[in-house]
């Protein structure tokens, strides 16, 4: 598990106490260049969202490596069975690293991994699958979250229970708690008289639900603080707001693998031309939802703050959980380093929309320089981008 202290030392880097609103940054100490790593990242925890699941993307159970091979893959995601790719060799799945946990079955990429999520978090969640009625509780959890969350998500109830669990499971309590108290759990912007979405009245019934049950599930005294209602809301904001999507595919791992090919032109031009129509076969039948699908929290990338003009953003070249962030232009020695919380669909979008979808998730209104450049647009929401404001919503963090 990552540490999260704002004495941490990462070369190039620092993170910054700035004050209200956004509370802490993340600073450069030396000059990047656009296309330089910024630094690398493991999560504090990590989890598959429930729904990516229940649609069959099998993906290690710790560090979310999928766990079908690129074939496989492009075969659920094209309804194309008879699909043959080309270049078997370029498939990064390897299934004979695979392994389960002997006592509840669930699924590894390799025994490192089962070992490490034993050590962490899993000896408590293991052992509630094998109780007479933990394993019904932990489902139980699962179905109340996902009436309340629908796709396109952006958390998981699991990440919770695995934050309850690697706090329970830890030898020194008040340091886990400590890990994961640094990270933003705001409820309310006051200032702005804002609430996080997932705390409004319309959810009070499954919230205590949720509560109810999780208070069932995790017994020890050192999560009770967050087992209070708020306490609770608390948890909820902290996963809602630091949560960092995280998307693995054993099919973009494959392109990628056959695109670095040296090949004749010929076989280049070929082999081009089908994975174009293997994406148009995709999209036709899935449409955007390609990849393993999950969130996890970070403690570096928790202290980025937004800029709907970023300067920086998260990759995850290993196809794994594994966090790469990467400059996307040149940045200066003392620049503030800035993310996107919002995805590319959103960031083109209005200055009134973002803001919409900023302070309902993340609980505050953003000041960049974009932004400010645009304080004289009408704020209204046109019609074309629509006013929901869920369907543009990024996986991604705030710290502010």
């Amino acid at each position: 598990m990552a540490e999260c202290r704002e004495d941490m030392d990462v070369p190039g880097i620092e993170v910054r106490v700035i004050g209200e609103p956004k509370g802490k940054g993340l600073f450069a100490v030396k000059p990047f260049k656009a296309g330089d790593v910024i630094f690398e990242e493991r999560p504090l925890v990590c989890c598959q969202f429930a729904w990516n699941a229940d649609y069959g993307y099998a993906s290690c159970d710790f560090c979310m490596r999928p766990l079908e091979g690129a074939e496989e893959n492009a075969h659920r995601l094209s309804g194309k069975k008879d699909l043959i790719l080309p270049y078997p060799q370029c498939c990064p799945t390897r299934k004979e690293n695979h392994c389960e946990c002997a006592l509840c079955g669930v699924r590894y990429c390799c025994v490192q991994c089962k070992d490490e999520a034993w050590a962490q978090y899993h000896q408590v969640l293991c052992l509630r699958k094998r109780e007479r009625d933990g394993s019904h509780k932990l489902e139980m959890l699962v179905d109340v979250w996902k009436n309340l969350h629908y796709p396109p998500e952006t958390a998981s109830i699991m990440l919770l229970a695995r934050i309850l669990a690697t706090v329970q499971q830890a030898q020194d309590k008040d340091g886990a708690v400590h890990l994961f108290m640094q990270l933003c759990h705001q409820t309310v912007n006051e200032q702005e008289e804002i609430a996080h979405k997932l705390l409004g009245e319309q959810f009070v019934g499954q919230l205590f639900t949720l509560r109810k049950i999780m208070s069932e599930i995790f017994t020890d005294q050192s999560v009770q603080h967050w087992l209070t209602p708020e306490g609770f809301q608390s948890l909820v904001a902290l996963v809602g707001t630091n949560g960092q999507g995280v998307g693995t595919s054993p099919l973009s791992e494959w392109v990628k693998n056959v695109s670095a090919l040296k090949l004749p032109q010929q076989d280049k031009e070929n082999l081009d031309r089908f994975i174009d129509k293997l994406y148009d076969d995709v999209e036709e039948v899935m449409g955007s939802f390609l990849n393993n699908e999950g969130s996890a929290l970070y403690a570096l990338q928790s202290a980025c703050n937004h800029s709907c003009e970023p300067n920086a953003a998260p990759n995850f070249p290993y196809s794994n959980f594994q966090l790469v962030m990467c400059a996307v232009r040149d940045i200066a020695a003392g620049e503030e380093i800035c993310v996107s919380y919002l995805d590319d669909c959103a960031l083109g979008r209005s200055r009134h929309s973002r803001h919409k979808i900023l302070r309902e998730n993340y609980l505050f209104t953003c000041h960049c320089s974009k932004c400010e450049s645009e304080s004289n647009e009408i704020d209204v929401t046109s019609e074309e981008e629509g006013d929901d404001g869920n369907e543009s919503e990024s996986d991604e963090e705030i710290d502010d």
